[in-house]
């Protein structure tokens, strides 16, 4: 969604409120949990809905 909103990570930490770290976390998938408010926050800043950017993968 990034790169199709031609947005850098940078930009959305700040838009959304998170440090690059988190997003980066985030992004990587590592995150262990993940607040509603960061994701509305998320899918406002993207203009998307939240299965445009999360997905289910099922531990091993």
């Amino acid at each position: 969604m990034l790169a199709r909103r031609k947005m850098s990570s940078g930009e959305l930490a700040q838009k959304v409120g998170i440090t690059p770290a988190n997003l980066s976390i985030l992004k990587c998938g590592k995150a262990k949990a993940l607040r509603l408010s960061t994701l509305e926050a998320l899918c406002k800043a993207l203009d998307c809905s939240p299965g445009d950017i999360l997905e289910y993968r099922p531990e091993e």
